[in-house]
């Protein structure tokens, strides 16, 4: 290396980072007061505003085009760009009448955690790694475990949300319940189809997980369901029967506690006795209706659930907090550890104490993890299990409101119970209405898809609307609007105006007509 290149190298030795990688404390302030008060502004406007744009793909793609950025922007330049593009261009979630999917409002106390986790940013992946984070985390988890009433010395952890919760539970049922190690010989050896049982409510990420995992989609078998949306018992022992009597293997039941599309919780108590028979691994998907156990009115719901093999769970739906953030619970870790435990000698253990050996790589398919605990901790932490029972109740008495005000009106009706704080719908004019009443076979078919058909168009207007937003489900054939109250901000009056919304709605498409 000649002298010059010595003094070249000596040169970038000695340059500092740009203040933008590595801003001094005063820098960091000032970005934080601006962010600070976008933040409080966004919250107390929250109530407010649109709740989504009416806008096109194309619109929001030439809004928010910017020129690959060889040279950087200052920081207010860009939180200017956030606030009046990109949130201008966003879904309020946060709104009190989104109504729409099972999207959590966040909180404010959740928002800076997230900030703070980000801002250690430990990585996740054991004990060593990271010891006060993966104390939290696994306090956190103990926590959860009260509150659904499931045993101690179950292990868990934190994932992005229930789909790999699924994925994960599945894999662990596999594992404990083939014939041979399936993890290690692959599951083109089985000599028999590994059959895995799921309401016909039941969400479609478990389908997923079975592809995913070699187990197959189409063996995956819908039971069918009561009059109240629950997996029908009779049904399920015969699909079971009928498999075994085919030569298949059943593995595993998955029961709901709290459906996406109407919010029933299935017989968890009377699906264990089931699974108990047939020595099938029970999994719970609680992921919308599980934290609802913090309700009083609604633990009652939930018994069973402390039987369950696995559990998914999603505090970032009925725990208020901001995604992303799923939980999966194993009642026998040592399950869990015969999946997922791997040994490599980069990330082998050398602790001699038991907790200070504890890998979450043991638990997961992940190694490097984000301190998603941190918020959720804040959450139970900062607001308490009883504030958040009450708000959780108060959800669920604005879906029974709501499902009171269509009752009772001549242009509405109910299209399934009410067992949460989910209410399917829908609108119907008064002399349609009258006549599906005395209506039957291939006239009330043909009301329903007139129905189907208004209701569609007044989903599309509610929403483009801004005031309300629903989404849609089938029930029976039919065109529901379906609301899902999971909002510590909505109130009665919120539903009153949703109503008048969809009224004005429907009324407005019939005028057209």
């Amino acid at each position: 290396m000649n002298p010059q290149d010595d003094r070249m190298h000596s040169a970038l030795d000695e340059t500092s980072a740009p203040s933008s990688l590595n801003p001094s404390r005063e820098q960091i302030l000032e970005m934080g007061r601006a962010a600070i008060q976008m933040i409080a502004d966004y919250y107390s406007a929250l109530p407010q505003v649109t709740l989504a744009p009416n806008t096109t793909s194309a619109a929001v793609r030439e809004q928010l085009a910017l020129e690959f950025p060889v040279a950087g922007k200052h920081f207010d330049t860009l939180l200017e760009f956030i606030n009046q593009k990109i949130f201008a261009a966003s879904r309020h979630n946060g709104h009190p009448r989104f109504f729409g999917y099972i999207a959590s409002p966040g909180t404010a106390a959740t928002a800076l955690a997230d900030l703070l986790a980000s801002t250690l940013n430990p990585s996740l992946t054991s004990w060593r790694s990271a010891p006060g984070a993966a104390e939290i985390e696994r306090q956190t988890i103990d926590w959860i475990k009260q509150i659904i009433g499931y045993a101690p010395a179950a292990e868990g952890l934190f994932l992005s949300g229930g789909s790999m919760a699924h994925l994960c539970a599945l894999a662990v049922a596999r594992d404990a319940k083939a014939p041979h190690p399936v993890t290690s010989q692959g599951c083109q050896t089985l000599a028999r189809a590994m059959r895995v049982y799921i309401s016909a409510e039941g969400h479609h990420s478990i389908s997923k997980a079975a592809g995913l995992l070699g187990i197959g989609r189409d063996n995956v078998r819908q039971v069918a369901v009561n009059s109240r949306f629950q997996m029908d018992l009779r049904a399920l022992a015969k699909l079971i029967e009928d498999d075994l009597a085919e030569g298949h293997l059943p593995f595993c039941v998955v029961a709901n506690a709290g459906t996406v599309n109407t919010g029933a919780c299935d017989a968890l108590d009377e699906i264990a006795e089931v699974a108990a028979q047939y020595g099938l691994w029970f999994h719970v998907d609680a992921c919308y209706g599980g934290f609802a156990a913090l309700a009083p009115s609604k633990r009652v719901l939930f018994r069973g659930i402390e039987r369950a093999d696995s559990v998914a769970l999603d505090p970032h739906k009925w725990l208020y907090v901001p995604g992303d953030c799923g939980c999966v619970l194993y009642r026998d870790p040592g399950r869990a550890r015969a999946t997922f435990g791997h040994e490599a000698e980069y990330i082998r253990v050398m602790a001699l104490a038991s907790d200070e050996a504890f890998a979450f790589w043991d638990y997961g398919p992940e190694l490097t993890r984000r301190f998603r605990a941190l918020k959720v901790w804040m959450m139970l932490a900062h607001v308490g299990a009883e504030a958040l029972g009450e708000a959780i109740e108060r959800n669920c008495q604005c879906a029974e409101y709501f499902a009171q005000l269509a009752a009772q009106a001549d242009d509405f009706e109910m299209l399934a119970p009410v067992e949460l704080s989910i209410f399917c719908f829908r609108y119907a004019p008064p002399a349609l209405k009258t006549a599906y009443a005395i209506a039957s076979g291939g006239e009330r078919d043909a009301i329903d898809q007139k129905l189907n058909a208004l209701n569609e168009r007044i989903l599309t207007a509610v929403q483009r609307g801004g005031s309300s937003y629903l989404s849609n489900a089938g029930i029976a054939g039919r065109f529901a609007l379906r609301g899902c109250v999971l909002n510590y901000r909505t109130t009665k009056r919120d539903m009153e105006i949703l109503l008048d919304d969809v009224r004005q709605a429907g009324r407005q498409i019939v005028e057209e007509k």
